[in-house]
C-alpha cells in the first residue's frame, strides 16, 4: 500500500514538471514564417520545375508548371499554423514537436526556390541538380564531421580538421598525379591526414598542450607548406605533380535510371559511395562495439577506464590517426574527386564548416551525416540560384552556409554535451 502511494505521489508531482520556457524555437519559427509570408507576397506568375529525366530513364516525369502565388500562399499557411502550435506549446510549457520547426523550415526553403524563378520563362528550377550538387559539396563535410567525432569522443578537441583536409586534398592530387590513377590519389590522402593527426596526438596526449591552440596552429602550418609547395614545385610542375586527374563515377545499374533519386545516390564517385559505407560503419562501431565503448568511456571518463584497463592514450592516440584519415579522404574529393588540379587553400573554410556540423549532429555520425548535408545544401543553394537568375544578391547566397554554420556553434540549435573528459590530458 506504501509503495503504490509513493508511486501515485511521484507521478503527480512528475505531471506538474512542465518544460522550461525557451524562445529560440518560437522565434526561430516566427521569422521563418515571416520570410514565408513576405515570398508569397511579392510572388507572381508561374515556375518551372524540371527532374533531369530525358529518354534513357526508366520513366519520365513531366516539367511542372505551377502557380508561383497560390502555391507559396500555401506553403505560409502551413508555416503559420506550425508557428501556432510551437508558440501555444510554449506558453503551456510543453515541449513542441521538432518536426514542426522543421516544417516551417522546409516550407520557407520551397518558397523561397519557386519565387526564385517565377515568372521566367527562360529559368526553371533543377531538382536533380540541386540534390546533386548538395551531395557532392557535403561530401567533404561528412567525412570532416566523422574525424571530429571519433576524436572528440575519445576526448581529444580536433581544430585542425581544416589542415588535414587541405593536406588530404595536396598529398591526394600529387600522387593521382605522379601514379596517373586517380584512384592512387585515395591512398595518399589519408596517409596526408594521419600525418597532421599524428602532430595534434604528439601536442596533444603527450606534451598535454591545449588542444585549441595545437589545432590552430597545424591549420597555419599545413596552409604555409601547401602554399609553399604550390609556388614553388607544383607550379612549375603541373604536367607530372598537379595533373587534373578525376575518379569516374560508377553507374549502379538500373538504380541509376530511378528520375531524380538514380543521379544522386546511384550515378557517383567511389569516393561518395564510400562516404555512405564509412557512415553506417561508424554508426554502428560508436555504439555497438566493443571499440565504440572504449572509445566513448575515454572521452567521459578516463580514470574509470583506466580502472578497467583500457590504456587511454592509446586509445586516443588510435582514434586521432583514425580522425585523421577520414578527414585527408575527404579532403580528396577537392582534387580528384571534382577533377582539379591543386590550387591554395581549396578547403576554404570547410574543415570549420565539418565542425559545425558535429556540434549540431550532437557527435553521433548519423547527426554529422545529416548536418553536413544542410550545409551542402546550403552551399549549392547558392551557386544554383545564381545560374537560374536569383534577384537575391549573389553575396547573400554565398553567405548562407556560413550564417548557418554560425547559429550552429551559438546554440541556436538547442543545448548539447558534449564529451565530459573533452579536451582534458590523462593522467
Amino acid at each position: 500500500m506504501t509503495t503504490q502511494t509513493t508511486n501515485s505521489t511521484v507521478a503527480n508531482a512528475t505531471e506538474g514538471i512542465r518544460v522550461k520556457k525557451s524562445l529560440r524555437d518560437p522565434i526561430a519559427a516566427s521569422v521563418m514564417a515571416l520570410l514565408t509570408v513576405l515570398v508569397s507576397m511579392t510572388t507572381s506568375g508561374y515556375s518551372r520545375i524540371t527532374w533531369g529525366t530525358d529518354e534513357t530513364f526508366l520513366f519520365q516525369i513531366p516539367e511542372l508548371h505551377v502557380p508561383a502565388f497560390a502555391t507559396t500562399l500555401v506553403l505560409s499557411v502551413i508555416a503559420l499554423a506550425c508557428t501556432a502550435v510551437i508558440w501555444w506549446a510554449w506558453a503551456q510549457r510543453r515541449d513542441a514537436n521538432g518536426w514542426l520547426l522543421i516544417i516551417t523550415g522546409i516550407a520557407f526553403v520551397l518558397s523561397f526556390l519557386i519565387s526564385t524563378v517565377a515568372g521566367k520563362t527562360s529559368a526553371h528550377l533543377p531538382v536533380a541538380a540541386l540534390l546533386t550538387g548538395a551531395l557532392a559539396f557535403a561530401t567533404p563535410l561528412v567525412f570532416g564531421s566523422l574525424a571530429g567525432v571519433v576524436c572528440e569522443r575519445s576526448g581529444i578537441i580536433n581544430i585542425a580538421i581544416e589542415g588535414q583536409l587541405l593536406f588530404g586534398a595536396f598529398l591526394g592530387a600529387v600522387t593521382a598525379s605522379v601514379a596517373g590513377n586517380a584512384y592512387v590519389g585515395l591512398i595518399g590522402a589519408p596517409i596526408a591526414g594521419m600525418l597532421v593527426a599524428a602532430l595534434l596526438a604528439l601536442f596533444t596526449v603527450n606534451f598535454r598542450t591545449d588542444h585549441i591552440i595545437v589545432g590552430v596552429v597545424l591549420n597555419m602550418l599545413v596552409v604555409g607548406i601547401t602554399s609553399f609547395l604550390f609556388s614553388t614545385v607544383l607550379k612549375y610542375n603541373a604536367d607530372t605533380l598537379n595533373s587534373a586527374e578525376r575518379l569516374a563515377s560508377i553507374e549502379i545499374p538500373l538504380l541509376s535510371k530511378i528520375p531524380v533519386i538514380g543521379p544522386v545516390l546511384f550515378d557517383q564517385s567511389v569516393l561518395i559511395y564510400l562516404m555512405f559505407i564509412t557512415v553506417i560503419v561508424m554508426q554502428y562501431l560508436v555504439f555497438n562495439s566493443r571499440w565504440g565503448l572504449r572509445m566513448r568511456a575515454c572521452g567521459e571518463h578516463p580514470k574509470a577506464a583506466d580502472t578497467v584497463g583500457i590504456k587511454v592514450n592509446v586509445t586516443r592516440w588510435r582514434n586521432v590517426l583514425l580522425g585523421g584519415a577520414l578527414a585527408g579522404l575527404g579532403g580528396a574529393f577537392f582534387t580528384i574527386g571534382q577533377g582539379l588540379a591543386f590550387s591554395k587553400d581549396m578547403a576554404a573554410g570547410n574543415g570549420f564548416i565539418a565542425l559545425a556540423a558535429m556540434i549540431l549532429g550532437r557527435w553521433n555520425p548519423k547527426g554529422a551525416f545529416a548536418a553536413a548535408l544542410l550545409f551542402g545544401f546550403a552551399t549549392n543553394l547558392g551557386a544554383t540560384m545564381q545560374a537560374v537568375g536569383s534577384s537575391v544578391p549573389a553575396e547573400f547566397l554565398l553567405m548562407t552556409p556560413y550564417i548557418i554554420t554560425i547559429l550552429a556553434v551559438a546554440g541556436f540549435v538547442g543545448s548539447v554535451r558534449p564529451p565530459a573528459a573533452e579536451g582534458k590530458p590523462y593522467p
